[in-house]
């Protein structure tokens, strides 16, 4: 058996084909394909405006310099990558770790108590973690009822919808992000993406995105003017030829890893591997997270780790809580109140899924699993 990631992308002839076509043609970056890019992905996310860049990382720090000031306070999750509260410090702003919900979301009603005894919050940047997406109806009255901003990284959920709200449409957010690195539903080999439906943030951050300059039609053909101190996060054109040829068939992605996860989810029924949730609709699964109580069983979670990395299967952890981190830790964090995200971290993982996973590997991922755990 070939190794198995818990990730991995699909490159058909199709998407090289498109790749090519950009390489044969006059715009190799900051062509005709970048726009059509972003204009393919307003459709998609039912959103007005969309900025394709560099990589997620970089569409956190545009959207955090276009929302916060310095010394701005922001609630957000333990759970996600460095990238997401990263992004906050990036802003000169203070993240405020709280803890999550048992689908590994940031809790919104803890967001509300802390809301409600301390008005110096600003912002919300919340992780729709896995796939599935943040609670819709609480983001609205949080927003409305306390005047915050709101961040939804959904770098995890192209493609997830709640009710009739599709993931990064910021019908209730002031922006959204998005990622294309290969383990994403999507790629562009790096790269990511903002969504507003705000045209302030949207010129603030397009700006941004191209070292602060602005160039006029009133202005010599030679002159440019630098009003911002920016950044070169733009996306080329060969990575937007292959995202648009993978936005084509992101819809089928997508239904296949519903599929895996269902079919994990019928393993798993009354085991001792617990799914995060089972399916709901509501989440587009880039992860398929499990938990399982090491204390009752022979076998550590870092012993299953081996284990099963010897039988050619990858779990992966997602993630270690931020505040936890090294760095963090220097800054003061740490010792904030989140016992269900320490609880998380000791026994949760995640298994492979993407959509080229072929039905005879999942079944082999999941009899190695009980095979291991029950050793």
């Amino acid at each position: 058996m070939d190794f198995i990631p818990y990730g991995k992308q699909w490159i058909g002839q199709e998407d090289i084909d498109a790749v090519v076509a950009v390489l044969n043609s006059d715009y190799l970056t900051t062509g005709p394909k970048v726009q059509e890019f972003e204009e393919a992905l307003s459709d998609y996310c039912d959103v007005q405006y969309v900025i394709a860049v560099a990589n997620g990382t970089a569409a956190l720090h545009l959207a955090s310099l276009a929302l916060l000031k310095k010394g701005d306070r922001v609630l957000t999750t333990p759970n996600s990558f460095l990238a997401t509260s990263n992004a906050i410090l990036y802003a000169g702003a203070k993240p405020i770790f709280v803890d999550i919900a048992d689908d590994g979301n940031i809790d919104l009603d803890l967001c509300e108590k802390i809301l409600k005894n301390d008005n110096s919050i600003k912002a919300i940047y919340g992780v729709a973690f896995s796939g599935r997406m943040l609670n819709q109806k609480k983001l609205q009255f949080l927003k409305e009822t306390y005047g915050v901003l709101v961040l939804e990284d959904n770098a995890h959920a192209i493609g997830a919808q709640e009710g009739e709200v599709k993931s990064s449409s910021c019908k209730n957010s002031d922006v959204s992000i998005l990622s294309f690195h290969p383990v994403k539903h999507l790629t562009t080999g790096e790269g990511g993406a903002i969504t507003t439906n705000s045209k302030e943030l949207y010129e603030k951050m397009l700006i941004l995105r191209g070292h602060g300059m602005v160039k006029t039609p009133e202005m010599k053909p030679w002159e440019y003017e630098m009003r911002e101190l920016g950044f070169n996060y733009r996306m080329t054109d060969i990575q937007c030829a292959l995202g648009l040829s993978q936005l084509k068939k992101l819809d089928n992605f997508i239904a296949r890893r519903i599929e895996i996860a269902q079919r994990y989810d019928e393993a798993f029924k009354n085991s001792i591997i617990k799914p995060l949730y089972t399916y709901d609709g509501k989440s587009s699964y880039h992860l398929y997270v499990v938990q399982v109580d090491f204390s009752k069983l022979l076998i550590s979670k870092e012993e299953l780790f081996v284990k099963m990395r010897e039988r050619s299967i990858g779990l992966q952890l997602h993630y270690i809580p931020i505040n936890k981190q090294l760095y963090y830790k220097s800054l003061g964090y740490g010792d904030e109140d989140t016992p269900v995200m320490d609880r998380y971290y000791e026994e949760c993982f995640s298994l492979p899924i993407f959509p080229k996973l072929s039905n005879e590997e999942q079944e082999y991922v999941i009899e190695t699993l009980f095979e291991v755990l029950n050793a």
